[in-house]
């Protein structure tokens, strides 16, 4: 009977796919054919030419670089031990931090940000006289600005949070911390040790997640005046409309390599690790 439905399913599967990949792959194409057709011209690779040369472009660039790179060290240092304690030493308290971890995606960015520039700006109105104005200064640094960081992490916590719940539930946690303490090593070195290295596929994935977050996000940062690469690409689109194209094309394509080198890396791990176990 299984086999008889999943033979009955298999058309429809096909079905979905197809429908998939053109909702997907016709609006690039679209693009891709907007950013090499010029009117009068024909083909032409220019608008992938000027890229590296635009102004705003390595600038922009590096920032959300060095925004995702801070993000994913911030949101992985705090979630980590504490999704690790949390199904060692109190796993009733699950419920409650999967509702809080979730809470962004109840929570519009636009609401968020909102809260976050009424706080920016009633703090150095009232704290002007005390040692926490030069706080708010630093966070709202434009060369760095720690206030996009904060609220990245924020963000990216309800896809960290999936991806770190995932890779624990795989694992025997207790045992491997049990067994590293009977050696001798401290929590720590036990966290280190033992289960960071089981741990590696999904610390990638939430690696990944929180990166493309980063990369995208245009409301927060936008709304509180800084220029990531997210921004830069709407602001040069009213300019140089094939150059804005052609870089979101190009960034889509880095993001899809990316994750399928991903993907790659983790199946070729599992496999390893099923050979080593036979």
């Amino acid at each position: 009977m299984a086999r008889v439905t999943t033979a009955r399913l298999r058309p429809w599967r096909g079905v979905v796919l197809a429908f998939a990949a053109i909702y997907f792959l016709v609006p690039l194409a679209a693009s891709a054919i907007f950013t090499v057709d010029v009117p009068g011209q024909g083909f032409t690779l220019d608008a992938y030419g000027q890229i590296f040369a635009a102004e705003g472009f390595t600038t922009s660039l590096l920032l959300s670089l060095e925004l995702a790179a801070a993000t994913v060290l911030v949101v992985l240092l705090l979630m980590v031990p504490a999704m690790v304690a949390l199904r060692l030493s109190a796993p009733r308290l699950r419920p409650l931090v999967e509702v809080v971890c979730s809470l962004p995606l109840v929570v519009p960015p636009i609401a968020l940000v909102a809260g976050v520039r009424t706080v920016l700006g009633w703090g150095p109105e009232y704290l002007s006289s005390t040692p926490l104005f030069q706080t708010f200064v630093a966070v709202q640094n434009p060369d760095f600005p720690v206030v996009l960081v904060l609220t990245d992490v924020v963000m990216a916590l309800p896809f960290v949070y999936r991806a770190l719940d995932a890779g624990l539930r795989a694992i025997d946690v207790r045992t491997l911390v049990e067994a590293a303490r009977s050696c001798g090593a401290s929590y720590p070195r036990a966290l280190i040790s033992t289960v960071l290295p089981n741990l590696r596929g999904a610390l990638l994935n939430a690696s990944f997640l929180t990166l493309a977050l980063v990369l995208g996000e245009f409301t927060v940062a936008s709304l509180l005046g800084f220029q990531p690469f997210a921004v830069w690409i709407v602001t040069a689109s009213g300019s140089q409309a094939q150059l804005s194209v052609a870089v979101s094309v190009l960034s889509l394509l880095v993001t899809w390599a990316l994750l399928l080198a991903l993907t790659a890396f983790s199946g070729r791990r599992s496999s390893t690790r099923t050979a080593s176990q036979e």
